[in-house]
């Protein structure tokens, strides 16, 4: 049987130490990990100066369009200015109140035995009514029926356009005046009728009232 003598076991032995040795693996493992984290530095680095270059273009391209889009701000608040003011207007003369139809629906009460003398109106504040004053003269030979009937035909007229009417006499007085109607003389009556309604609504035709004769 031969005999193998390994004088180099000693020198063997202590490589395969130092090879297992767990520093010099520590070493090595934190060394490849610090490899990747270089890498990985590296890369967001990329990415970070690509997000920069980005961002100065959008930057670039911003200070072009921002003197635009400053103006076309300013532009759209002052069209918003003149549409609200616009709207206000409208709604002023949408809500004002026109006197041509009640003079003209006046004009139909009058009969040729009744005359006006004077007219005085107000609109309410907010066009919430109308009041009107008015005086005349009534002939006839019941001149009180005469200014009676004025205001009935008053009364309905104004119902058929206005809600909330109201036509009452003030005044209404005998006269000791005479007149000549159709070549007969009539008596006269004074009267002022005060005139109340509300024009922001059309009210529905309401039926005629009950005439009554005032002597």
């Amino acid at each position: 049987m031969a005999l193998h003598l390994n004088l180099l076991h000693e020198e063997i032995r202590e490589q395969r130490q130092r090879q297992r040795d767990p520093l010099k693996i520590g070493m090595m493992v934190l060394g490849a990990l610090g490899a990747l984290m270089f890498l990985y530095y590296i890369w967001n680095a990329y990415q970070v100066l690509g997000i920069r270059n980005q961002l100065n273009a959008e930057q670039n391209d911003w200070s072009k369009i921002e003197p635009k889009v400053t103006a076309a701000q300013k532009r759209s608040a002052e069209l918003n200015d003149i549409i609200n003011t616009t709207k206000v207007l409208d709604g002023m003369i949408d809500s004002r109140f026109f006197w041509a139809p009640f003079l003209e629906k006046l004009s139909r009460c009058v009969a040729l035995n009744a005359q006006i003398t004077s007219i005085d109106g107000a609109v309410l504040d907010d066009n919430k009514g109308v009041s009107v004053m008015i005086e005349g003269l009534a002939a006839g030979r019941e001149p009180r029926a005469a200014a009676e009937e004025l205001r009935q035909l008053l009364l309905e007229q104004l119902g058929q356009s206005y809600h909330d009417v109201k036509v009452e006499f003030k005044t209404l007085e005998d006269l000791d005046t005479l007149v000549k109607i159709g070549g007969a003389n009539m008596a006269m009556a004074r009267f002022a009728l005060s005139a109340s309604f509300n024009p922001s609504a059309t009210a529905k035709a309401a039926p005629p009232p009950a005439r009554t004769s005032t002597k």
